[in-house]
């Protein structure tokens, strides 16, 4: 008979993943409870991107950025990350940062840019700042894609800038319908839509799937797994 101690279960999640996740709930970057969404819906959890606050939160972010986009079998080459103003700004310069530190020989020429809420008319001027756009392929970073209004935004000023648009990375896939409390509700996510239209692939670090099976409370699960049944989309 064998004198070794049982093991822990193994987490279903990718280690980046779990790691992350962890993260989120130690500084309760993720929180539960009952949080009313600008949609009017009543959510049973809410990530909050702006507490990655510090230098160790947001290395940790920027590694589980990383990480998701180097372990991408569905992303295309890129040469430039960019990160939609204002808090797509750090998410761009510190994922690429990691990168760097996962892979030099791939990362080493990629650049980043931004643009800026107001054009500049003076100076350089313009509305973009970084690594010039014309021509080059653009993977966009952001923390959620909600209405898909600020993502539409800047694949557009991409575009007016002559780069393309090849990818987009986000922190958080709700996986749920458009609409909301006196709105009209559509059949497909946000996400799902960008898709559609930029015709490229957006990816999440974590998805309440993720959560779902990620989270061991119970009480959070059931309630998620229920919010879900009742706004989420059907998954392809």
């Amino acid at each position: 008979m064998s004198s070794n101690p049982p093991q822990p279960p193994q987490s279903p999640l990718p280690p980046f993943k779990q790691a992350f996740l962890q993260t989120l709930l130690q500084h309760k970057i993720l929180k539960f409870g009952t949080f009313t969404l600008k949609s009017g819906r009543e959510s049973p959890y809410f990530l909050n991107a702006g507490l990655f606050n510090t230098g160790e939160l947001l290395t940790s972010l920027g590694a589980a950025y990383a990480n998701t986009i180097h372990t991408s079998t569905s992303l295309p080459p890129f040469d430039v990350i960019f990160g939609p103003a204002y808090k797509g700004i750090p998410l761009a310069t510190v994922a690429l940062a990691k990168l760097y530190e996962l892979a030099p020989e791939r990362y080493g020429d990629v650049g980043y840019a931004f643009d800026r809420k107001e054009v500049k008319d003076h100076g350089e001027g313009g509305r973009m700042v970084g690594m010039g756009l014309k021509g080059k392929r653009v993977l966009v970073v952001d923390d959620v894609i909600t209405a898909g209004t600020a993502i539409r935004s800047a694949v557009s000023a991409i575009a007016e800038a002559g780069g393309t648009v090849v990818g987009i990375v986000i922190a958080l896939d709700r996986m749920e319908r458009i609409g909301g409390v006196g709105a009209e509700e559509r059949k497909g996510s946000a996400i799902m839509e960008i898709k559609k239209e930029a015709g490229v692939e957006v990816l999440a670090i974590l998805s309440l799937s993720d959560l779902i099976v990620g989270v061991t409370d119970e009480g959070d699960r059931e309630r998620m797994m229920e919010y879900r049944k009742k706004y989420g989309v059907v998954e392809e």
